[in-house]
């Protein structure tokens, strides 16, 4: 059976036709992408403007400064700090400790192990951003909170959340968008977030085959599902890279598809950030495309209900 992706509908079948294979062959490929990045009506209620999601659409992001006020980022960094220095967090199997020290790398789910957090998910200052941009009605696919102290936090090579996503997690289009929100100044040198402009409307397919339980590994330091060398200098030399730098508080919005990561950090300065990833219900994960079984729901949730 063949499965119509349409604007409003992805057929949600475990036999849903594979749009964007990866990870079956030993030669990469570009796919250019079918679906919008904005599926909501610009004129509708939200508080992106028609120019930034237009930007948006654009270049698969648009930062929002100042989201969180001071003492909302003081209130989170302390939240932030008592996650990392609680035992039975540091124990929990959500937890990823860095493989180079014991250092907190993130703690997955983290909306449902933190009230604090679990209400930013509902405020509308993020949540009706997300429905803007996806059209629909959005549940929780991930949430994390990303450490990375100074003096060696490990950064993330580059790759596409929605390749992942896609062939670990079975979400079917790239009809995803994440929210970074910075607890920490941002700068150049202390491995802030890059995003390569209008890289999301490319779809890179990525060589190799999924191990069992990869998660496991990836976590720490991701190699299968990451593009080749050749791959990520076409798409820098296409569409340049763009560094997500600005004060704490403020927000990066982007597509699930932009081809993003980050650098280590070896200056003394931590750069933290609590990372909400929303999903329409119209596009809920079926089985995996790429990968034995679906990954642990921490990671990717099977839990499709509406965020209110």
């Amino acid at each position: 059976m063949t499965a119509l992706v349409g604007r409003g509908d992805l057929t949600r079948l475990s036999n849903v036709t594979d749009r964007y294979p990866t990870r079956v062959s030993q030669v990469p490929a570009f796919i250019d992408r079918a679906e919008p990045t904005v599926w909501g009506d610009r004129a509708g209620a939200g508080m992106f403007g028609a120019q930034e999601l237009d930007a948006h659409a654009r270049d698969g992001f648009v930062q929002v400064p100042g989201l969180l006020s001071a003492e909302e980022v003081a209130e989170y960094s302390a939240e932030l700090d008592r996650l990392a220095s609680d035992p039975q967090v540091r124990a929990d199997e959500r937890c990823i400790i860095e493989k180079s020290s014991e250092e907190v790398r993130s703690i997955f789910e983290v909306h449902r192990i933190s009230d604090a957090i679990g209400r930013l998910v509902r405020d509308e200052r993020v949540l009706s951003r997300a429905r803007q941009i996806l059209g629909s009605d959005v549940y929780v696919h991930q949430s994390r909170i990303n450490y990375k102290p100074g003096f060696g936090g490990g950064g993330f090579y580059w790759h596409s959340d929605f390749e992942t996503w896609h062939a670990e997690d079975g979400m079917p289009g790239p009809r995803a968008v994440s929210c970074s929100i910075s607890l920490t100044d941002n700068h150049a040198f202390n491995g802030c977030l890059m995003i390569m402009p209008g890289s999301h409307r490319t779809f890179v397919s990525c060589v190799g085959e999924t191990p069992e339980d990869y998660h496991l590994e990836s976590l720490k330091e991701q190699k299968i599902g990451t593009p080749d060398t050749d791959s990520i200098s076409k798409l820098a030399q296409r569409h340049g890279i763009a560094m997500m730098t600005g004060d704490a508080g403020g927000a990066t919005f982007f597509d699930s598809n932009c081809m993003h990561g980050s650098g280590d950090n070896i200056t003394p300065f931590p750069r933290s950030n609590i990372f909400l990833v929303f999903n329409s219900v119209e596009n809920t994960c079926v089985q995996p495309f790429s990968a034995p079984r679906p990954r642990p729901a921490h990671i990717g949730s099977r839990d499709f209900t509406p965020v209110r």
